[in-house]
Order: structure tokens, then C-alpha cells, then sequence
């Protein structure tokens, strides 16, 4: 057909229900790449980008019902894929880890919540990565214990016991700074 602009084997349903997956899930998925490509902002976007590709090319009764789960699988893997290709692991600069979490509060949230938010964030950024990856996946994305444990690769007892040392240590440093 010469006016068709859908691609073989998709349709308008598909190409709704990715611009609706991308209007969900875009904004938490650059936050959870970038940090995994250690604060590369535009590998981030790539590989988010790759991730929605992946997307287009499903057939939407495949992952409805799990949308979110599947885009941060997809997702972690391919950002994986990129440092093991390029071979390269730094660590986050001073301050960076602040600059790229989610927006500030609303005006007139308070001081002592940002600064709450502020101290919690560097204590995360003080834990082994596996903690920091499974903590920001529990709390800032919401995910399940099932839905971490698919994303991944680690076995959902392993999930519960990196979250609970995680957030234990975490109350522990955090009762320490308020001494």
C-alpha cells in the first residue's frame, strides 16, 4: 500500500501501545541505564532507544501485563552488553549520582526532605553495586521482588537478602549520621 507507514508485520494497535510503553516507562529507563552506563547520559539514550526498538518489534499480547518488567530486562541486558563491548567500568565523579536521580521536590516540599533524599542517595551510592542496582529497583521503580529477580538473573532469595542487607546497613549509617 503507498500510503501505509506502518512496517511489515506491526500495526497502529503495536505502534499505540509503544508510544504508550514509551510515555510510561521512558523517563525511569534513561534513569536506570545511565546510572548502569555509569552516568553516560547519551549511551543511556541509546540503549533505551534499542529498548523500545526491541519493543516495536514484539507483538503487544506477549508482554502486556508485564511491559515494565520486560523494557527493564531489555533494557539491563543491552546496557551490559555496552560496557562489556566497550570495555570499560568507572565509577561515579563526586556529586554525580545526585545530578542524575529524579527530579527535586515540588516548591515547598521542605528542606529537611531534600536533604533527607540527599543523604540517602549518597549512602546508596556507598553500597556494592548489586545492592545499588536491586535498591533502586525496589524503591525508585517499584518492582517486585518476582520482577527484580527476572530482571536480574538473580534468584528472588537472593533478591530479599541483598535488599534487606542494603537497607539494613543503610538504617544503620543513617542512625549514625544522626548521632
Amino acid at each position: 500500500m503507498a500510503g501505509d507507514v506502518n512496517t511489515p508485520g506491526t500495526t497502529n494497535e503495536s505502534h499505540a501501545f509503544v508510544e504508550t510503553a514509551v510515555a510510561r516507562h521512558q523517563a525511569p529507563l534513561l534513569r536506570y541505564a545511565t546510572r548502569l552506563l555509569h552516568g553516560d547520559a547519551d549511551r543511556a539514550r541509546d540503549v533505551v532507544q534499542d529498548t523500545f526498538v526491541k519493543l516495536l518489534a514484539q507483538q503487544p499480547a506477549e508482554v502486556d501485563g508485564h511491559v515494565a518488567e520486560w523494557l527493564f530486562t531489555v533494557c539491563r541486558h543491552r546496557a551490559l552488553d555496552v560496557l562489556r563491548k566497550e570495555g570499560r567500568m568507572k565509577l561515579f565523579d563526586e556529586g554525580q549520582a545526585e545530578r542524575l536521580s529524579a527530579p527535586e521536590p515540588l516548591p515547598g516540599a521542605g528542606a529537611e526532605r531534600a536533604e533527607t533524599q540527599a543523604a540517602v542517595l549518597k549512602l546508596i551510592e556507598r553500597l556494592p553495586r548489586n545492592q545499588q542496582e536491586v535498591v533502586r529497583l525496589k524503591f525508585q521503580n517499584g518492582f517486585s521482588y518476582k520482577e527484580i529477580s527476572r530482571i536480574t538473573s538473580l534468584s528472588v532469595t537472593n533478591v530479599g537478602f541483598i535488599l534487606h542487607t542494603a537497607v539494613a546497613r543503610l538504617r544503620k549509617e543513617m542512625a549514625a549520621q544522626a548521632e
